[in-house]
């Protein structure tokens, strides 16, 4: 990166409505997760039809990803940030349309929406912070995605108190749609048009973009999506599952990104069946997720440069483990709230360190950092709401099994995340504060 640039005060609007989208971003998807139970008792549905209520988020994430890339190559970041900005409101509208009419299909549509919105959105974002990052030279991505984990506290502490004055959910999500709808107005107008058009996003941007767009709930796909169409397309990105170290790295970053996702999904519905708590106590229990995810997050640089990520994910997945364990088999409340901190901690880090690992210093490293990070966001955002049919037969907490054996599996693997003998070991640490 350039030596540090005097920002104009352009430049300077230009990052500020980028930090304060993501921020958005992350406080509207706090919102819908804090208010879950409340959703699932106006719907009057099980936990297993609530699984397939969330699909509908799995479903326009997923699709809003594999979309972006293209749309800003050919339309810039700015068009994308505000199409994924208007999904995004309308979601949340219909989520909050259909949660006070009490019909699951509006909940369901609302999600896709919301998704749809999310997906299209978070990868145009990658790309404009990359290019704010070489205009000023100095890092920008990591303060980026740290906002969107802010942004879930901020949410999950709304949540908690407006579910704990009984707050009507409909009008709850109706309030965040107008904020992020303000938000949108400001970025869309302050961000300049064209960035990441046509051949604009040069290969050091797109690897940027790659790595970065790792943390969070949509960027590591998104940026995977954008990455792949450069770097061969379908065909490039299934060759390189030829490399038994890229699939051993996909089975980890499946794990870490299936304990992130069943935290965001189900959380405040488990504190609230499993263990008997009340819904705020369900909201407060994600909030401490939420701390707990953007601390390890902004702090465990230090960690991956002394201690490197193979031995760094390898404790994540323990903590994480011992976190969902005591979640799963303790009958005290309070100690299984605690321990969502350890759950927290521990995957917080897992997710965008296989993706650094799997694009480090190798030939395709494009494609390999497409491969492994579409392979995260599946694991992350279709995983999870299959727990629920499962719930319907053993229950949610003993469902969580399912977690803590694949984070069992995951510590067991992680030698694959070392770094490769012909890596320079300044591009490895150099990389590791934009993990955050």
């Amino acid at each position: 990166m350039k030596n540090p640039q005097v920002v104009d005060a352009a430049t300077r609007r230009w990052r500020a409505a980028l930090f304060l989208f993501m921020l958005a971003t992350g406080v509207s998807m706090a919102s819908w997760v804090a208010r879950t139970p409340a959703v699932r008792d106006a719907l009057e549905v099980s936990t297993g039809a609530m699984g397939l209520v969330l699909f509908g988020l799995s479903i326009g994430s997923m699709a809003g990803v594999l979309a972006s890339g293209g749309l800003v190559r050919r339309h810039g970041g700015r068009l994308v940030i505000a199409l994924g900005a208007v999904l995004l409101v309308a979601g949340l509208l219909v989520i909050a349309g259909g949660a006070a009419l009490e019909v699951s299909g509006g909940v369901f549509g609302g999600l896709a929406l919301f998704g749809a919105g999310m997906g299209l959105a978070e990868v145009a974002f990658n790309i404009e912070g990359a290019a704010v990052e070489r205009t000023v030279g100095r890092p920008v991505l990591p303060v980026l995605h740290g906002c969107f984990s802010l942004g879930t506290v901020v949410g999950a502490l709304l949540g908690m108190g407006l579910t704990a004055v009984r707050f009507p959910v409909g009008w709850h999500l109706a309030a965040v749609a107008l904020a992020v709808a303000a938000a949108g107005v400001w970025t869309v107008r302050s961000v300049p048009a064209g960035t990441g058009r046509e051949s604009a996003v040069t290969g050091d941007a797109a690897g940027a973009a790659s790595t970065e767009g790792a943390v969070g709930t949509a960027d590591a796909a998104g940026s995977g999506a954008g990455g792949g169409g450069r770097t061969g397309g379908v065909r490039g990105q299934l060759a390189v599952w030829r490399d038994r170290r890229l699939v051993l790295i996909g089975l980890i970053v499946l794990a870490m990104a299936f304990a992130e996702g069943s935290a965001n999904d189900w959380l405040p519905l488990l504190m609230v069946d499993g263990h008997g708590t009340g819904a705020t106590a369900g909201s407060l229990t994600f909030m401490l997720f939420a701390v707990a995810m953007t601390t390890g997050r902004f702090t465990g640089g230090p960690l991956l440069v002394r201690y490197g990520p193979a031995a760094v994910v390898r404790a994540s997945a323990v903590v994480a483990a011992v976190g969902v364990a005591l979640v799963i088999f303790s009958d005290s409340a309070l100690l299984a709230g605690a321990a969502v901190v350890l759950w927290g901690l521990g995957a917080s880090l897992g997710f965008p360190v296989t993706i650094s690992a799997a694009g480090e210093g190798v030939r395709d490293a494009s494609a390999r950092v497409a491969a492994v990070s579409t392979a995260g966001y599946a694991a992350f955002l279709v995983g999870p709401p299959s727990l629920g049919f499962l719930a319907d037969h053993v229950g949610l907490r003993n469902a969580m099994v399912v977690v803590l054996v694949l984070l069992g599996g995951a510590a067991l693997i992680t030698g694959a995340l070392r770094r490769r003998p012909g890596a320079p070991v300044s591009e490895v640490t150099a990389s590791q504060p934009d993990l955050v």
